[in-house]
């Protein structure tokens, strides 16, 4: 567990710029009847802590970039939230959100104030309907969870974040420990409501130190406070005229060791990269990144299968693409473009991943793709086998590495399907027109990539060169309209070959 706790003031000073704090708060309602044993309480709460209530609020600079506040103070009372409080908390988001400022949010709270009752209790619904509102604005909301958060606040406003992080070792759960073994005569398993176990299966985004917390926010605030130029002057390296290559040829280079993947794209071609993870609701995939980024002076969210854990006993499952579908909606609800990247082996083949839904989170990702109210990008950046890379592919614009390529199944899979051997896999990729320029030709890709001659051969360079790509892409992509992406899908196959 934590063993030092950062007062609200001392992390508003160390979050924010030197001398940019103003505060919101006007004097508290007073709830507690004069001379009452709550009053006192108050009293003496007031004394220890030094603030009138149990959170400031108010708006400074983070980096240079405006962003209100609302910091728990839990030397009072445990940071619990009454009537007063909730009134503060409520105030700072509308105003907030009519201001149109981002908002982080930092609780360390023991939930409900007691001496309030229910009363206090429903404040949660009310101050979660202000931030459903500041999220329905389009603007950004962050949460830093501090030892210790628990009951009705990490139940309500402390996990409603488009991206929350928490501090190191911070005790952080719905139940408090001590609740627990009141209740039933034990203590609550140990290493379970702890920071990093809770980033590890998947709940939070990262566990950051709160000196580190500065740089980290603005990196976020940088991609989700932009919107993307619209007027570009963009041009993107083009691909060379290189020789043909059989399909076979590809799916050998696509499967080479070091050939690079997106995490390799995002070091050498993006900037302001802000790995999130998992679905925010307790799974988490290795097999899946999904990342805050910039490619060039556009800001993003990525969704992309990571080959290296795929191949290294990680393969994409139902929880993998569930992670995805939370990118496309933080697309959608901040008004950022996604980009997809296509590099996967294919979906894991197992009863867990048959009980956990694959197929239909399969579908369910298509569905997303193709209604989603935000313009679109896939990067096919190597192998496209099967559903999972189906899942991320009915894009505005479909890009494709000169040597990736998209198939129902692995061409051996599909040998043994049709010649009973897998020794035929590459008559079979050239029959079944795998490789990108019969995509192209087909019109299931938009725009080659090109190897020069082969990824892994130039993997920063290459990086580079799709990075550009994206960016021409993301500027030049349609306005986000679903029905014309659907209209894109309605038609495909049905266009006529080259003669």
């Amino acid at each position: 567990m934590a063993t030092t706790r950062a007062g609200a003031r001392d992390l508003v000073r160390r979050v924010l710029d030197d001398g940019s704090w103003t505060s919101w708060d006007a004097e508290p309602l007073q709830v507690a009847e004069p001379g009452s044993p709550y009053a006192a309480d108050l009293a003496a709460a007031r004394e220890r802590s030094g603030c009138d209530e149990a959170v400031i609020t108010g708006e400074g600079l983070l980096r240079g970039r405006r962003v209100a506040c609302v910091v728990s103070e839990f030397a009072f009372l445990a940071g619990s939230i009454g009537l007063a409080t909730a009134d503060r908390i409520v105030a700072a988001i509308e105003r907030a959100t009519a201001g149109r400022l981002p908002l982080l949010a930092a609780p360390s709270s023991g939930g409900t104030r007691m001496q309030e009752g229910t009363a206090a209790f429903a404040q949660m619904a009310r101050i979660t309907a202000a931030v459903t509102r500041h999220r329905a604005a389009g603007l950004p909301y962050l949460v830093y969870l501090r030892h210790p958060t628990t009951g009705g606040v990490f139940a309500s406003w402390g996990s409603l974040g488009h991206v929350t992080a928490a501090e190191p070792g911070a005790l952080i759960g719905f139940l408090g420990p001590r609740v627990y073994e009141g209740l039933h005569g034990e203590p609550f398993p140990p290493g379970v409501q702890v920071a990093e176990n809770l980033a590890a299966k998947g709940l939070l985004d990262a566990v950051v130190g709160m000196d580190d917390l500065p740089g980290i926010a603005a990196d976020v605030l940088d991609v989700l406070g932009t919107r993307p130029l619209t007027d570009p002057e963009l041009i993107a390296d083009g691909p060379a005229d290189p020789a043909p290559t059989s399909a076979w040829d590809s799916i050998e280079r696509s499967r080479k060791p070091g050939r690079p993947g997106v995490r390799e794209l995002l070091r050498h071609g993006a900037t302001r990269v802000t790995p999130l993870s998992g679905t925010g609701q307790g799974e988490a995939d290795p097999g899946l990144l999904l990342a805050l980024a910039r490619f060039g002076s556009v800001p993003c969210v990525l969704v992309g299968q990571d080959r290296r854990s795929q191949r290294t006993g990680h393969p994409l499952g139902p929880a993998g693409l569930r992670v995805a579908r939370r990118g496309m909606s933080l697309a959608a609800e901040l008004g950022l473009p996604l980009v997809t990247v296509v590099d996967t082996p294919g979906a894991v083949l197992s009863a867990e991943a048959e009980e956990g839904g694959l197929a239909g989170e399969i579908a369910r990702c298509l569905a997303d793709m193709l209604t989603l109210a935000a313009r679109t990008v896939c990067l096919l950046l190597g192998e496209g086998t099967g559903g999972a890379a189906l899942a991320l592919l009915p894009a505005d614009r479909v890009l494709a590495a000169r040597h990736a390529w998209l198939s129902p199944l692995p061409p051996e899979g599909a040998s043994v399907i049709v010649h009973r051997t897998p020794d035929r896999a590459p008559e079979m990729a050239e029959a079944q027109g795998v490789r990108s320029s019969d995509l192209l030709r087909d019109g299931i890709v938009d725009e080659l990539v090109d190897e020069r001659p082969d990824a892994a051969d130039e993997p920063e360079a290459f990086c580079r060169r799709a990075a550009a790509a994206l960016e021409h892409a993301l500027l030049t992509a349609p306005s986000a309209d679903p029905a014309a992406r659907q209209a894109r899908y309605r038609d495909l196959g049905r266009r006529p070959g080259p003669a």
